[in-house]
C-alpha cells in the first residue's frame, strides 16, 4: 500500500497528515498573509508553532476558498506545494490522497480540484469524501454501543468557516437531497464583530486576525437573550470584558485583560441581574487606552446563528434548519436522527451552544421523539481523524480513483465512484 496523505482542506484551516495516525502532522491557515513589515505575501506557520514575533496587525489576507468554493486554484496550488514539500515532506507521485470537499460542490470546482491533484501534483490515486461522512465514521468508531453506531445513521451539524450545514448521514454516505445550509460561518461572525466594534469604539475593519482572536476567546451563546441584553446595558456587569490590543512594542498579539473575569457569564443567574440593574452605571470607553471593551457584542455575534434575520438574511435559524433537514428524510429515519445529532466545526466551540440548541430544538420536535446532541472532543480535528480512520481501512485502495483511470475516463466519470 502506498503512503496515504489525509488532507482536510477547509476554508479557514488545512489539517494534513499521514493516514492511520491519531492527529494530523500539521494544521495551518488556508491563506497567505502580508504583514505591514513585509513586501510580499508569506506562508503562515503551523498553529502549534506560530511565532509570537510576527505582527499581524492590519495584515492583508488572500484565501483560495471563498464561501466554501475554490475560487483561486493558483493560490491553492502554491499553499499545497509549500505544505507537501516543507511541512509533510512527501512525494506525491508515490502517495495516495484522501481529500475533503464541501457537499453540493459544483462540477467546475470538482474538475479544477482533480486537475490540481492529478495533473499539477501527480498523486497516484485520489479519494474525495464529504467532511460530514468522516465525522460520522469517527464518532461511530468512538461509541460502538451507541444508537449512532448500531443504526449507522446520524445528523452532522457542521459549523465551519464559510457555511453551516445540517447533513443526514446513512452508512457513511450523505443524503444529498436532505442537506440544508445556512450561509453563516466563522468568517461571517468575525466580520460582524468587526462591524460592531468599529461602529462603537475604534476602527478594526482591517484587523482580521485580531478580531478573530477576540471572537474565539470572548464570544459565547446566550441562554436568555433578553435577560443578558438588560444586564449588558450597565457599565459594570458580569458580561463586560476587556481585550487589550497589541502595541507593537511589548506585545504583538492581542490578549484578554482578565481571563477569569471573562468567564463570569457562566455563573449568571436572575439574582445577579437584579443586583446589577440597581448598581450599574454606564461608562464611556476610554479611547486613549489601547484596549476595547466588549459587552453585548460577546453574545450578539453567535446569536446570528440562531437568528440570521439579525444580519438581514432571509434564512432559517440553526434549530429550524436541523428540523427541515430531518423532515426531508424518510419517516423511519427521523427518530434516530434526532437522537444522533453531532456538532462539529470550529464555530461549535462557542460556550453554551449545545445547551441553547437543545432548548430551541425541543419545542420544534414531536414529543414522542428524544433529542440527543453530541459534541466532538475536538470539533476542529474531528473530520481529519475520521479521514485517517478511513485511510487505514483495508478497502481504501480499492475505493480510490487512480491517475490512469482519471486520464482515461475524465473527472466526471471518476466522481461517480465517490458519492452514489
Amino acid at each position: 500500500m502506498s503512503n496515504i496523505v489525509v488532507l482536510d482542506n477547509g476554508g479557514g484551516l488545512i489539517k494534513a497528515g499521514q493516514g492511520g495516525e491519531r492527529d494530523p502532522t500539521t494544521v495551518i491557515p488556508n491563506c497567505l498573509y502580508k504583514p505591514l513589515s513585509s513586501k510580499k505575501f508569506l506562508h503562515p506557520s503551523p498553529l502549534t508553532t506560530l511565532s509570537d514575533e510576527i505582527d499581524l496587525t492590519s495584515a492583508a489576507v488572500r484565501r483560495p476558498i471563498d464561501r466554501g468554493y475554490l475560487i483561486n486554484s493558483d493560490l491553492q496550488r502554491e499553499i499545497w506545494s509549500h505544505l507537501f514539500t516543507s511541512l509533510l515532506h512527501i512525494t506525491p507521485s508515490s502517495s495516495s490522497l484522501l481529500l475533503t470537499e464541501a457537499p453540493l460542490s459544483i462540477p467546475s470546482v470538482q474538475r479544477t480540484t482533480d486537475e490540481l491533484v492529478f495533473e499539477d501534483f501527480g498523486f497516484s490515486s485520489l479519494y474525495v469524501a464529504h467532511p460530514q461522512s468522516l465525522v460520522h465514521l469517527y464518532e461511530a468508531s468512538r461509541q460502538p454501543d451507541s444508537i449512532l453506531s448500531k443504526t449507522q445513521c446520524s445528523l452532522v451539524v457542521d459549523c465551519g468557516f464559510s457555511f453551516t450545514h445540517a447533513v443526514p448521514v446513512l452508512h457513511n454516505f450523505t443524503l444529498n437531497h436532505a442537506i440544508k445550509r445556512i450561509d453563516l460561518g466563522g468568517k461571517a461572525f468575525t466580520n460582524y464583530l468587526k462591524e460592531l466594534v468599529s461602529y462603537r469604539s475604534i476602527n478594526v475593519m482591517d484587523e482580521t486576525f485580531l478580531v478573530d482572536d477576540a471572537k474565539e476567546k470572548l464570544c459565547f451563546v446566550s441562554l436568555d437573550l433578553l435577560r443578558d441584553l438588560r444586564l449588558a446595558r450597565n457599565g459594570n456587569n458580569l458580561i463586560k470584558s476587556t481585550y487589550v490590543l497589541p502595541d507593537g512594542v511589548t506585545h504583538t498579539k492581542g490578549y484578554v485583560k482578565d481571563p477569569q473575569a471573562a468567564k463570569r457569564f457562566l455563573s449568571l443567574s436572575e439574582k445577579d441581574h437584579v443586583v446589577m440593574d440597581k448598581v450599574g452605571e454606564r461608562r464611556k470607553a476610554d479611547m486613549n487606552k489601547n484596549e476595547i471593551d466588549l459587552t453585548n457584542e460577546r453574545f450578539l455575534v453567535p446569536e446570528t446563528l440562531f437568528q440570521p434575520a439579525d444580519l438581514g438574511m432571509n434564512q432559517a435559524g440553526l434549530a429550524e434548519c436541523i428540523v427541515r433537514a430531518i423532515n426531508s428524510c424518510h419517516s423511519c429515519l427521523q427518530p434516530v436522527l434526532y437522537q444522533s445529532i453531532i456538532l462539529t466545526g470550529g464555530s461549535t466551540l462557542f460556550p453554551q451552544l449545545k445547551e441553547r440548541l437543545e432548548g430551541e430544538l425541543r419545542p420544534l420536535v414531536p414529543d414522542h421523539f428524544d433529542v440527543k446532541i453530541t459534541t466532538q472532543e475536538d470539533p476542529i480535528l474531528g473530520v481529519w481523524r475520521g479521514g485517517s480512520l478511513l485511510a487505514s481501512s483495508p478497502d481504501f485502495e480499492s475505493m480510490c480513483v487512480t491517475k490512469a483511470e482519471y486520464e482515461e475516463l475524465g473527472s466526471a466519470r471518476c466522481r461517480r465512484r465517490f458519492f452514489h
